[in-house]
């Protein structure tokens, strides 16, 4: 998943179709110049959907066509024929998009489920012909109902990553390495900050063909949430992810200060991030010998924790069974 192609947040312009007016056509027939009212109902315009697509794992798609019209529905004639239906219009998006009102930052609808299919934008109704409103006093109506509106407006759309794990920890703190070890993903790895400039997704193995979907996220900044790095535009991922795993690499100053102010990132951003199941990964161990991660380990926050090195993949699979019975806890 490249930079280039990844985009998280898209604004678009939609508009339903237009219902089809109702006909107020009299019947003429060659001897009976009163045969009555016989127009039909307009057809109802057409919706602007949101459905689902297992494929997709960005918006890059709607990046260059923001402008989705649904068409009009077909006015009702003669006969009690009813006009055709407009033709609905879907936008595909990927597992774990939500749609606001582009003006009011409104909450809309969120599409989660393969295959699933939701309503953005309603079609007008069509109106009814005249023959719906025919009477025992008004056996002539010359009249029918119009077609009900387009709807148009703006519609953001947000991509949050689906995934099961969320890795979370500062720039260079050994994240990337280790989606890069334990699933085939291929993430960007350097020694600078900000390598990761996109979330990455990555399936981890694990036993009796088990597995669980990780995502390394861009790195935090103290400041995240006020926008600093790459601010809110990652954040928004994490709230996904049903348990997050701290990654901290053992040549930090103070583990345990690095721990709190990535905490202190999330709750300010959503304190109910502070509700998910958390492990602490303490990256790159093999610089310490085994007095040292004893000492390290007296000042650790209380959490499920594991030393670990993806360089020498030493506990890559203690940390996979931790991960996996948080995952699965209650």
């Amino acid at each position: 998943m490249s930079t280039v192609n990844f985009i998280d947040y898209v604004k678009i312009f939609t508009r339903s179709g237009r219902g089809g007016a109702g006909s107020a056509h009299l019947k003429r027939v060659k001897y009976n110049p009163k045969a009555g009212p016989d127009g039909g109902d307009g057809g109802r315009g057409g919706h602007v959907i949101l459905r689902a697509n297992s494929q997709l794992w960005t918006l890059l798609h709607l990046k260059y066509n923001r402008h989705v019209f649904a068409k009009d529905g077909i006015d009702g004639s003669k006969d009690q024929k009813t006009g055709a239906q407009g033709d609905d219009v879907y936008i595909d998006v990927p597992l774990g998009t939500i749609a606001r009102d582009g003006e009011t930052e409104e909450f809309l609808m969120e599409i989660t489920e393969p295959d699933e299919e939701k309503i953005l934008v309603r079609g007008g109704r069509g109106g009814l012909g005249n023959v719906n409103f025919k009477s025992a006093t008004n056996q002539t109506p010359r009249y029918a109902q119009p077609g009900e509106p387009r709807i148009e407006g703006s519609i953001v759309l947000e991509l949050k990553i689906l995934a099961d794990v969320g890795l979370v920890g500062f720039p260079n703190a050994g994240k990337s390495t280790l989606l890069s070890v334990v699933s085939a993903a291929k993430p960007k790895i350097g020694e600078y900050a900000f390598t990761t400039l996109t979330p990455n997704l990555g399936i981890v193995d694990y036993r009796d063909n088990l597995s669980f979907v990780m995502a390394d996220i861009p790195g935090i900044l103290e400041g995240a949430h006020e926008g600093k790095g790459l601010g809110l535009r990652f954040l928004r991922h994490i709230e996904r992810n049903p348990v997050l795993l701290f990654i901290v690499p053992s040549d930090s100053k103070d583990i345990r200060q690095e721990y709190d102010i990535l905490v202190n990132e999330l709750e300010q951003f959503n304190p109910e991030l502070l509700d998910k199941k958390r492990v602490l990964g303490i990256s790159k161990s093999d610089l310490l010998d085994k007095e040292l991660m004893q000492e390290v380990r007296k000042d650790l926050p209380d959490v499920p924790n594991v030393f670990f090195s993806s360089l020498t993949h030493t506990n890559l699979d203690q940390l996979k069974d931790l991960v996996w019975q948080v995952l699965h806890s209650d």
